[in-house]
């Protein structure tokens, strides 16, 4: 037998959510009616194919299931009811485990008992350390001056752990980003890529992480902007997390035109109505890419919703003047961002979008290394 092919491949695609993929007997429909079909990029065909095959290394260097933004017409349009846009969609879970090193992408992926027992681990976590170390309840209680959450949970500490928590998350997204840099260019030996290349092709990593610009090819301007929107909104709250806390989190009630206000009703409203159209949508099932869900899925909607929304309510709780209401509510906000983070960022259902235009960047550095190898021939 050949080392090379694992015949059982397909039943781990079970674990990710795979049903009926070994219906596709490889017709084309597909491919035809994909928007996002080029030369050499395959969808969905190529990856399947790799699956069915049993072709380990040949689908974790694949770029496809990336570059598949499920609208959906592949599977409308298929003949055998294989699915092959939620199998884009398994694919995409199942190379995030490959690129972990650590393992605990794939635990997560498979037993919804690893992704709760850990989301509960990091909450107590959270917890214990404010039952320990929170500002003295009295002299807050007692003071004159409203609402201090800095002296309830001191920014300047609050930021040291923010660091810690971004360099940890940062470590992982960024070593996992490596692997699979190594899966999908740089094992394959006969490849030789000039280092001005990467320079050249870097914009590409910048432009569509973003915009998602391909979002709009795919099913139209409408749903890019919607998810462009949620993203930006994440995005945002990430940054002033971790590098504008004080400025953020701050005692001194503002105007509500003033940037710092705004800024944080932008990133919670993107927030909450991009969350708010996916709930709505996998509830009713009224598209075809929402009609599919994994419990990961479920599990990121609602973490995210939990936490825009215990974050509204502690600035809410705070310019009204309340202030236990305010110091329990952000405790649980911590609570829910803290595990959100440190599991959705490296190993689950965020790191797609560090994985989707870093896929684009190799495959784009790939192809002009392969033009230029041919036109030395």
């Amino acid at each position: 037998m050949n080392e090379l092919i694992e015949p059982d491949l397909f039943k781990s695609m079970r674990e990710f959510g795979a049903d009926e993929w070994q219906e596709c007997y490889h017709c084309g429909n597909c491919t035809a009616i994909c928007p996002l079909t080029e030369k050499n990029i395959l969808f969905p065909r190529k990856p399947i194919k790799y699956m069915q095959m049993g072709l380990r290394k040949e689908l974790e260097a694949c770029v496809e299931p990336w570059l598949c933004y499920y609208c959906g017409e592949c599977t409308e349009k298929c003949p055998r009811n294989a699915n092959p846009g939620e199998l884009m969609m398994t694919l995409r879970r199942y190379l995030t485990t490959a690129y972990d090193w650590t393992g605990y992408a794939r635990k997560i992926y498979t037993s919804e008992k690893w992704e709760f027992i850990s989301i509960g681990i990091l909450a107590t976590f959270v917890l214990v350390l404010f039952l320990l170390f929170h500002g003295p309840m009295t002299t807050i209680l007692t003071s004159e001056g409203g609402v201090q959450l800095n002296v309830f949970a001191p920014s300047g500490i609050v930021h040291i752990g923010d660091m810690l928590m971004a360099a940890t998350v940062s470590f992982f997204l960024i070593s996992n980003i490596f692997n699979m840099y190594w899966k999908i260019v740089g094992r394959n030996r006969d490849l030789r890529i000039p280092p001005g290349l990467y320079i050249k092709e870097f914009k590409s990593l910048i432009f569509n992480f973003a915009s998602q610009w391909k979002f709009n090819k795919c099913d139209g301007k409408s749903y890019w902007f919607l998810h462009w929107f949620l993203m930006s909104g994440y995005v945002i709250l990430f940054i002033l997390i971790v590098g504008f806390l004080g400025w953020f989190q701050t005692d001194e009630i503002h105007p509500w035109w003033h940037p710092q206000r705004l800024i944080g009703y932008y990133a919670t409203a993107a927030l909450l109505i991009g969350v708010g159209y996916f709930f709505y949508g996998r509830i009713k099932k009224s598209r075809e890419r929402l009609k599919h869900s994994h419990i990961s899925d479920w599990t990121f909607l609602v973490m995210l919703f939990l936490t825009a929304l215990t974050g509204i309510l502690v600035h809410f709780f705070r310019i009204g003047g309340l202030p236990m209401l305010t110091y329990y509510m952000y405790v649980a906000h911590l609570m829910i961002l803290f595990p959100m983070i440190m599991i959705e960022v490296p190993f689950s259902k965020w790191s797609h979008l560090a994985y989707r235009p870093a896929a684009i960047y190799f495959s784009n550095i790939k192809e002009a290394a392969l033009k230029q190898k041919q036109n030395h021939k």
